[in-house]
């Protein structure tokens, strides 16, 4: 169902790399004052990949996934 769905309304797909992760963690920590883990942060490091794309319009994303070890938090945004 998820599938066909897809095919339907996606028009493009954008890829981040674990670093992009990383700054965005640190980007939402810093600014907005959020804790988000980094698969949660994917939606948002993809829209900052492709900004330039979307200048002008409206985007909407998602954060989601608090659930990381504050150590482990640390580590990634310290």
């Amino acid at each position: 169902m998820t599938f066909a769905i897809m095919q339907k309304y996606v028009r493009d797909i954008v890829t981040v790399d674990d670093a992009a992760l990383v700054t965005t963690m640190r980007l939402l920590a810093e600014r907005m004052k959020i804790v988000v883990e980094p698969t949660g942060c994917l939606a948002p490091a993809a829209a900052f990949a492709a900004a330039p794309q979307w200048q002008g319009r409206r985007v909407g994303v998602l954060l989601s996934g608090g659930n990381i070890d504050i150590a482990a938090f640390a580590r990634f945004v310290g």
